[in-house]
């Protein structure tokens, strides 16, 4: 349990966004895909998800951790149309719907609401990627479901106090959801290989020099003296601890930077991707587009995309 205090301990947890959405139009996206966490709850209608089609019942909820692409079906399944996630980015209004009256949430036909986040390990580590779990669906947990709901309340407010209260409530709404995989002992080997980080300072340190350093020389001749170990074992060192190679968790981490920069400041694209460690712009583009299945320029229309 001590382990597992020190995980919630080390998460730095990051508000994204919060909606009440109305479906539109039955339909499936193949590749849903997002950088943050998204917990979804069906209030009305029907959700399915996963190769399987698994199916959400109203009242419960849906988490699907970011990094990871699943299958999604809003509607009876069969009924409409399937779509990629570029598609649901470029066209959100013609499938959903945003509701702003804080009376009607949860009582319109066909009807979700959703909270995204971060939950980083020492700011660091995407932790329910770092899982590396599909998504999954929560059941019979009324406590999850009413902060989602207070959450969205707040956001769709302009009231003294309001950032205060959603980032309170989405710190909250993590630490049930790591209680929930507990209390129900899911992805326990994930679990347990992810206490590595709280026992090898040398870890540690490389995690905050990457973040601190993203856009510079991130190779492996450089981490090995930052972890204090040859150039040749640094790579074996890190995927041993954290299951991936860290070209590829550097990477990651560097897009994940530019979707942040895309989202919140006007730089170009070639500034952007000079900004997170690539001198060729075509080349930052291509990475882009093949890790998050569109270009950087729609990323940076996601946000407008989203506010309907």
């Amino acid at each position: 349990m001590e382990d597992y205090n020190k995980i919630i301990e080390s998460l730095g947890v990051r508000f994204i966004k919060a909606k009440n959405l109305v479906l539109q139009q039955p339909f499936t996206v193949r590749n849903f895909y997002d950088v943050g966490n998204n917990l979804i709850l069906l209030h009305k209608g029907s959700i399915f998800f996963g190769g399987e089609e698994q199916m959400v019942e109203e009242g419960e909820l849906l988490f699907i951790p970011g990094g990871r692409s699943t299958q999604v079906t809003y509607g009876p399944v069969g009924e409409g149309r399937t779509i990629s996630n570029d598609d649901l980015i470029t066209n959100r209004e013609k499938f959903y719907r945003s509701n702003n009256d804080l009376d009607l949430i949860g009582d319109a036909e066909e009807s979700h609401s959703y909270v995204s986040f971060e939950a980083k390990v020492f700011d660091s580590v995407n932790f329910f990627a770092s899982l590396d779990v599909p998504a999954f669906l929560i059941s019979n947990n009324n406590k999850l479901a009413n902060l989602v709901i207070k959450v969205v309340e707040e956001s769709m407010q302009e009231l003294p106090g309001k950032e205060r209260l959603i980032s309170l409530y989405t710190e909250q709404i993590v630490v049930e959801i790591v209680r929930h995989i507990l209390r129900n002992r899911m992805f326990v080997e994930q679990l347990a290989t992810n206490s590595t980080y709280f026992k090898d300072p040398r870890l540690i340190d490389l995690f905050n020099y990457i973040k601190e350093n993203i856009g510079g020389d991130l190779s492996n001749k450089v981490l090995s003296n930052v972890a204090n170990v040859s150039e040749d074992y640094v790579g074996q060192y890190f995927k041993m601890l954290t299951g991936i190679n860290p070209q590829d968790y550097i990477e990651y981490q560097r897009m994940e930077r530019a979707v942040f920069l895309l989202r919140t400041t006007k730089k170009s694209i070639r500034e952007i991707g000079k900004d997170v460690g690539y001198k060729d712009t075509a080349y930052f583009c291509r990475r882009f587009k093949m890790m998050f299945g569109i270009p950087a320029g729609k990323m940076r229309r996601r946000e407008s995309a989203t506010n309907i």
